[in-house]
C-alpha cells in the first residue's frame, strides 16, 4: 500500500493527479501553513491560447494561517460566475466541454465557503470522474495528533499508522526528503517524475503544466488514463 500526503490544491496538474492515482491512501495536508501565490486557490487555464491564471478570492490569506483556516470571500462581486464565465468561454469548443463543465461549475455552485474544502473537493470530484480508485483523507481529522512534528517525522508516523511501508512524493520533495533515513524508519521513500507529452490543445502551441482542466477538457477518460500513467517512481 502505498501513502502521499499533500496540500490541496485547486484543479491541480497532471503531475498532482498521477501522484493521487500512484497511490492508495491520499492525505490532503489542510493542517499546514496556507501558501500565498501557491496552487491552494489558483491555477492556470488556455485562454486564447495563453496561460491565465483563475484566482478563488479569500479573506486575509495568510501564511501565517494554516489551510483550513481561510474562508472564501463567497461575497466578492462576480464570484464564482467570473471564474466560471472565463471557463466556459476559453473551452466552449473544446471536444469534452459538455462532459467536463457541469463538473466544474457544480463544485462551483456546491456552497463550499472553505478553500482547503473546496480545493480537494475538485481533486476527489476529477478523481472520481476519471475513475481514479483511492482513499482520501484530511490530516485535520485523521491526524492531528500529529501537527508539529518534524516534517519527516509527520509523513513517517502517518505512514506507518496507515499500516504502510512505502511513501511517494513529488520530485521537488528530493530536497527535503531523505530516502536513507526513511528506509532507517522501515519506510521505502518514492518520487515521482512525471512525463506530461503534448496533447492536441486548438492546434495551437502546445502549452504544458496547465490545470487538469485543460487535460479533460482535450481528452477523453481513456486518453487521460494513459496520461496518468505516464510517470516514474524513483
Amino acid at each position: 500500500m502505498k501513502v502521499a500526503v499533500m496540500q490541496p490544491y485547486l484543479f491541480p496538474y497532471l503531475g498532482y493527479f498521477q501522484l493521487v492515482h500512484a497511490t492508495d491512501v491520499f492525505v490532503f495536508a489542510d493542517d499546514v501553513n496556507f501558501i500565498k501565490r501557491g496552487f491552494i486557490n489558483r491555477n492556470k487555464i488556455l485562454v486564447q491560447n495563453k496561460e491565465q491564471y483563475f484566482t478563488v478570492p479569500c479573506n486575509k490569506a495568510s501564511q501565517n494561517k494554516l489551510i483550513n483556516e481561510i474562508q472564501i470571500s463567497t461575497q466578492s462581486k462576480g464570484y464564482p460566475e467570473n471564474i466560471l464565465q472565463t471557463i466556459r468561454q476559453a473551452y466552449t469548443k473544446a471536444p469534452f466541454f459538455t462532459d467536463v463543465f457541469p463538473i466544474i461549475e457544480s463544485i462551483f455552485h456546491s456552497g463550499i465557503d472553505n478553500i482547503a474544502t473546496l480545493a480537494s473537493t475538485s481533486v476527489k470530484s476529477i478523481s472520481n470522474y476519471l475513475e481514479i480508485n483511492v482513499d482520501f483523507k484530511y490530516s485535520s481529522e485523521s491526524f492531528s495528533h500529529t501537527r508539529g512534528q518534524e516534517r519527516s517525522m509527520r509523513l513517517l508516523n502517518i505512514t506507518k499508522e496507515l499500516g504502510s511501508d512505502s511513501y511517494v512524493n513529488p520530485k521537488g520533495g528530493d530536497v527535503l526528503y531523505d530516502k536513507d533515513f526513511f528506509k532507517k524508519q522501515g519506510i521505502n521513500l518514492n518520487f515521482l517524475i512525471p512525463e506530461i507529452p503534448p496533447y492536441n490543445q486548438f492546434n495551437n502551441d502546445f502549452i504544458p503544466s496547465l490545470s487538469i482542466i485543460d487535460i479533460i477538457m482535450f481528452n477523453s477518460i481513456e486518453e487521460t488514463k494513459l496520461l496518468l500513467n505516464n510517470y516514474r517512481l524513483v
